[in-house]
């Protein structure tokens, strides 16, 4: 065996070992960034839908106070008819 061969199995013992611990750290690093880019993303979206939530609620109570004005109107009209309606019998 010649020294270039033990040199080889040398760097071949040591460098696999390093390159794997070397790629699991890398691996690691890039799926903690990448769930820090969802979780940043995700949160943003929450709050886009938070927000068109609040607006649609308002639109909401809105209509919801015009169809009370409404009716309070419809019955007291109702109520007039029916008081026309008593006096013609």
């Amino acid at each position: 065996m010649g020294a270039g061969q033990v040199i080889g199995i040398v760097m071949y013992c040591v460098g696999v070992p390093f390159m794997t611990i070397l790629a699991i750290f890398a691996m690691r690093y890039a799926l903690k960034a990448f769930q820090a880019r969802t979780e940043a993303a995700s949160g943003g979206q929450y709050q886009a839908l938070a927000a068109r939530t609040a607006a649609a609620q308002a639109e909401t109570a809105a209509t919801l106070a015009t169809v009370k004005a409404q009716l309070a109107d419809i019955s007291a009209s109702l109520a007039t008819v029916e008081k026309v309606l008593k006096q013609v019998d």
